[in-house]
């Protein structure tokens, strides 16, 4: 097309971002992450809380299962020669019952009071009422709630029978 001269596009005036609105830009993006900065600080403790603590309170409950399952049936630490329907120890429990209970502090050692105790463990034993040959142990293990986090304790209950016939 030898007659027609080529056309050119204009092109607005380009204009860059201004300082004020780099720093608005700027000011927005810290209110922001500060945050979901608080937001992940939070997380992180209830985590701990209910992540390691909970293990932890399976940890000990399990432990003195397996304390009280090595007991004879009759053994006075498994509730001696109960009468069948009879129970012994409180759980959960509105206060706890001596012989029936553990102090434990923050790394699981037994303590000889709930003074700086950081778990409470508690057990109760029951003699079946029809048999008699058979006791249900029940131990529940809370920990005290953290302090700054939603005040959910991590509690755990483990159940076992344990059986008079061989």
């Amino acid at each position: 097309m030898p007659g027609k001269p080529p056309t050119t596009l204009r092109r607005p005036e380009a204009r860059g971002i201004s300082l004020i609105e780099s720093m608005l830009a700027a000011l927005v993006l810290v209110t922001v992450a500060t945050g979901l900065l608080t937001l992940f600080v939070l997380t992180f403790k209830v985590t701990e809380q209910q992540g390691n603590i909970a293990s932890r309170t399976t940890e000990y409950c399990q432990d003195k299962i397996e304390q009280l399952m090595a007991l004879s049936f009759n053994d006075p630490g498994l509730g001696g020669s109960m009468l069948p329907g009879s129970k012994v120890g409180a759980v959960p429990p509105a206060i706890p019952v001596p012989n029936y209970v553990d102090y434990l502090d923050q790394n699981g050692n037994i303590l000889g009071s709930s003074t700086g105790a950081f778990y409470v463990r508690t057990w109760s034993i029951s003699l079946d009422i029809t048999t008699g040959t058979l006791k249900t142990i029940t131990v529940v293990v809370t920990s005290q709630p953290l302090p700054s986090t939603l005040g959910v304790s991590p509690s755990t209950a483990v159940v076992s029978m344990k059986s008079n016939r061989l």
